[in-house]
């Protein structure tokens, strides 16, 4: 066990203390993948990344990410705070204005977006919601299906049920059975402001209740819903969204599509930066 530098940092959002959080630690080449879940379990948050070097000449620098139960191919969040503290440690990229990372899942590009970054999202896999599942989803959810206009199955390393629904105040006033849900899936849900809105959609994401029962704010989510909805012309080609209301967070994010892939931006905010003995 030896000292190292670690941060904690808040995700999709530009105000401390109102994303999502995500621990970091930086320097983990030595450390195997029973010492990082173990920290991961620990830490108790949705997710905790380790910073090594990279091993694809490709890239920039690899990250693995890992929740309190299991390591992830690829998250969203966690990529834009693993790349924050990257570049605020010094890190360079091979090409200005492209960050390349290497995780499980393969090679994610970054790139820098206003006061925050954005990643290409990973390819997606999508399969049509089988509708006996999908009935039962919706009871535990408590939301009658005319309220929702299309569901699809997403993967792009986390694997989703999406629904888009009728509003944005659907959305919000769901008080879902998250026991019922722990059997079935995970179910991630997006709905349209009316105009003055805090921003377009509203999202909520429902994940696994030994983890988190719902995420506060979820990039890998949003850039499935935006793969699976823009080609559809089910949304526009670029929007804001707004996550984490009911957990009295402030999530914030920008979806959009450019050159045949989608994009997820926002804003990252260092809270804590110390050291941990790992």
């Amino acid at each position: 066990m030896r000292t190292r530098a670690y941060r904690q940092i808040d995700v999709f959002t530009d105000e401390a203390y109102r994303g999502n959080a995500l621990a970091v630690v930086i320097d983990a080449a030595d450390l195997d993948a029973t010492r990082m879940q173990q920290f991961a379990r620990w830490t108790n948050l949705s997710e905790t990344c380790f910073l090594l070097p990279a091993t694809d000449p490709a890239a920039d620098y690899q990250v693995r990410i890992f929740t309190p139960s299991s390591e992830l191919p690829f998250a969203g969040h966690p990529s834009l705070g693993s790349c924050h503290v990257w570049l605020g440690q010094g890190g360079v990229p091979r090409q200005p204005g492209r960050i390349v990372q290497q995780c499980p899942l393969g090679l994610v590009v970054l790139r820098p977006e206003g006061a925050g970054l954005a990643f290409c999202a990973p390819p997606m896999q999508h399969a049509p919601a089988q509708p006996r599942l999908l009935e039962t989803v919706l009871a535990a959810l408590g939301l009658p299906s005319t309220a929702v206009r299309a569901a699809q199955w997403l993967q792009n390393g986390p694997r989703w049920l999406g629904l888009l629904v009728d509003d944005a105040e659907t959305v919000l006033s769901l008080e879902p059975d998250h026991g019922r849900l722990r059997t079935l899936a995970n179910v991630g849900l997006i709905g349209p402001y009316t105009a003055g809105g805090p921003a377009d959609f509203e999202v909520r994401a429902f994940a696994d209740p030994e983890n988190i029962p719902e995420d506060p704010v979820t990039g890998s989510l949003n850039a499935a819903l935006g793969q699976w909805l823009i080609p559809e012309g089910l949304l526009p080609p670029r929007y804001r969204v707004s996550q984490g209301t009911r957990l009295q967070r402030a999530g914030r994010l920008t979806v959009s599509a450019q050159d045949g892939d989608v994009w997820v931006s926002g804003s990252s905010i260092t809270c804590i930066a110390g050291t941990v003995v790992i």
